[in-house]
């Protein structure tokens, strides 16, 4: 079955196993052997021409507002889905005008891809469209991970509410230990100026998690429920992560760190725990292995992937 994703992206194809900034939309494409498109291109595609297409609807609307997208699915796609990328409320946070544009393309879609299972009955509520949980996924060919003497710990983002990252920050704190943290696209850059975090590069993935490596604990307290990557990159590494139990990679592959992303007095406790107890951590450092690979490799996600297919294709 013939499946086309369309992104902002600009590059047109398949997307090799060897790419090095292997990040989950990419780990998809590959896993599903897809074929990945810009929107912008949907203009020139004849009628029925794909049996299955995916849309990631980008952050930065304003650049494609112009654009019919959700009629040109419909007539270029057999059938369509909408992928969610980032929180579901997203779409209510733009302008009215990008956000009634947004839905429109949600509301027109044949099915839905969602993150997580809270994700999930959201949309199920809001679109009344059959929904799927497409899981997070990592390609692991180019992963060549060295031994390292663990130390410190890293939060999951910066210090915006995006990321929850403040009170990551301070969860973090009670170990008295060096705090690192990525910079990602909504950091205030005056964050960088603060002593208490030392920030990481951009990197790109493969680098990343070279570098996650090094830490002994991480904290994400955030608020969201979304992809959840960074959960599944400290389980692959069994590097025990506290974080937001509505989050599936969260709360599968470490279980007895998944909190409310507010319970700042529950996230202390456990993260002096896992500092004091060495049993504690080495299970949930274990555990978390353990349940990344029972739960989130490449051969789970194509049986999952196939068994969606199933079920949206009956009708072909």
């Amino acid at each position: 079955m013939e499946v086309v994703w369309f992104t902002e992206m600009g590059y047109e194809g398949k997307t090799p196993r060897t790419h090095k900034n292997m990040r989950t939309e990419f780990a998809w494409f590959v896993a599903q052997n897809a074929t990945h498109l810009s929107i912008s291109k949907l203009e020139t595609l004849k009628d029925q021409s794909i049996e299955i297409g995916i849309i990631i609807i980008p952050k930065k609307v304003e650049h494609f507002v112009s654009l019919d997208v959700a009629g040109h699915l419909k007539r270029v796609c057999k059938k369509y889905a909408f992928m969610q990328e980032g929180p579901s409320w997203f779409f209510q946070s733009i302008p009215l005008q990008q956000s009634l544009w947004f839905f429109n393309i949600m509301a027109q879609a044949d099915f839905v891809l969602a993150h997580n299972d809270r994700d999930k009955e959201y949309y199920k509520g809001l679109l009344g469209k059959p929904t799927y949980i497409n899981p997070t996924l990592m390609i692991e060919d180019l992963l060549e991970i060295p031994e390292e003497e663990r130390q410190g710990v890293i939060i999951g983002g910066n210090l915006v509410d995006w990321y929850g990252g403040f009170n990551s920050l301070i969860v973090a704190q009670e170990l008295q230990e060096p705090v690192y943290a990525p910079q990602m696209g909504r950091m205030d850059k005056l964050e960088t100026q603060m002593q208490e975090i030392n920030h990481l590069p951009y990197l790109e993935w493969n680098q990343w998690m070279k570098t996650l490596n090094k830490f002994k604990y991480a904290v994400h307290l955030n608020p969201n429920t979304i992809g959840g990557t960074f959960y599944l990159n400290c389980a692959y590494l069994g590097i025990p992560c506290i974080g937001n139990k509505h989050t599936n990679t969260q709360k599968i592959c470490f279980p007895e760190l998944s909190i409310e992303p507010d319970d700042l007095i529950g996230a202390k406790n456990l993260i002096l725990k896992l500092q004091k107890d060495q049993e504690f951590y080495d299970y949930v450092s274990r555990e978390a292995k353990h349940n990344y690979s029972k739960n989130f490799t490449e051969a789970q996600y194509k049986i999952k992937w196939e068994n969606i297919l199933k079920i949206v294709c009956k009708n072909f």
